[in-house]
This record gives structure tokens, sequence and C-alpha cells, in this order.
């Protein structure tokens, strides 16, 4: 039995990319909460585990070579645990590279992008138009991006279940907080309702509790 990982996190999207992985892969872990309302994540505890002060993060302890392994930034997180277990992400070659490709855009334009109209229609003190237009015409384009990849296949990338659905499906899953109907997204929304499905997504999606 491998020894804990231990799992900084927060209920946000970002974090449950990672409890996702966990669940599907099996691996034992022990949740930490990082409540980032109460900005606990500029705890110097914390900071020493990941010095961005950005949630998720873990710790190996059974990490390469057996020594422990303290590891920030989501995607790098998911690739991690990926080789580790040697699951959800090709080994090599072309399917591996299209893996990555997908997981980049995740963290360079859906969790950017979608994380922005949350803020400028939930958080913001005075809505400033020019940037809701901005960010909601954006969202929306990266959604069809999404769709067109989804009318040409089941899952986002190498023909498989992969860490490049588990990374985008929590954002997707806060379409209502970006005002984004996905029956303007039919293959959006089939993949949708069939990663909110799988037992291991919806046990990450309840990580941790608040």
């Amino acid at each position: 039995m491998s020894a804990e990982i231990d799992f900084y996190t927060w209920t946000t999207p970002n974090g449950r990319k990672v409890s996702i992985l966990l669940e599907e892969c099996g691996l034992p872990y022990r949740t930490h909460p990082v409540n980032i309302g109460k900005n606990e994540q500029f705890s110097p505890a914390f900071i020493a585990i990941n010095p961005n002060s950005k949630i998720p993060a873990i710790v190996d302890p059974d990490g390469p070579g057996g020594k422990p392994l303290a590891l920030m930034e989501s995607g790098a997180i998911m690739i991690y645990l990926a080789e580790k277990t040697g699951r959800f992400l090709p080994t090599a070659g072309a399917a591996r590279y299209d893996v990555l490709q997908w997981l980049m855009f995740q963290m360079g334009g859906v969790g950017p992008m979608f994380g922005q109209v949350h803020h400028f229609l939930r958080a913001a003190k005075e809505p400033v138009p020019y940037a809701i237009e901005r960010y909601v015409n954006e969202t929306r384009r990266l959604y069809g991006v999404l769709d067109r990849q989804f009318a040409r296949q089941e899952w986002l990338a190498a023909g498989e279940y992969t860490i490049a659905d588990m990374i985008t499906y929590p954002w997707v899953a806060r379409h209502e907080w970006h005002k984004t109907d996905l029956n303007d997204f039919p293959g959006v929304k089939r993949w949708y309702d069939a990663m909110s499905a799988r037992p291991a997504v919806r046990k990450g999606m309840a990580v941790p509790q608040a």
C-alpha cells in the first residue's frame, strides 16, 4: 500500500482537477483544506509547500527515488500523478502530445478566461461592461473550440479518457457561473454528462468538505 499523499486544496476548479485524478487512480490521500477565503494560503506553513501561495499542492512522501516531493501547479501535479500510476496519460508518441496540448489549452485558456468571467460577473464591486463583454465572448469562443473537438471524438484527446478531460471538467461544471447554457454546445453537453456520471468524478468534486 502506497503512503498517503498530502493534498492541499479548496473548493475550486483547480483543486478539484487533482481530487478527481486521485480518485480515478485510487491513490490514498489525506486532504488538508486551505480556506482561500480566509487567506490561509498565505500562512508560512503553506508557503513552505507552495511558494506561490495557490492551491492545489501535494506532498508525496513516496516521490522519485523514494524521497518526499512537494509539488505546486495543477497541471504539473496532474502529469506527475498520471506518470506515477501509469494511467490517463500516454507514455509516448503523438497521443501523449495530443493530451499535453489540451492540458495546456485548459491551463492557458479555459481556466484563466472562465476565471475572469467569474470575477467580473460575481465578485467585481461594480459592473465593468468592457471586461464582461471581453471575457464572456472569449469564454463562448473557447466553448466553441471544445464543442468542435467533441463533435469529432468522445473524449478530449488521444481517443481516450485522460487527464485532459479531468483538468477541464471542473471549469465547465461552473457553466452557470459564467452564464453558459450547455444546450448551445451539444458536444460539450454530451461529454459533460458522461463525465458527471463517473463515480470518481463525483467523489473528486466533493473534495474538500467545506
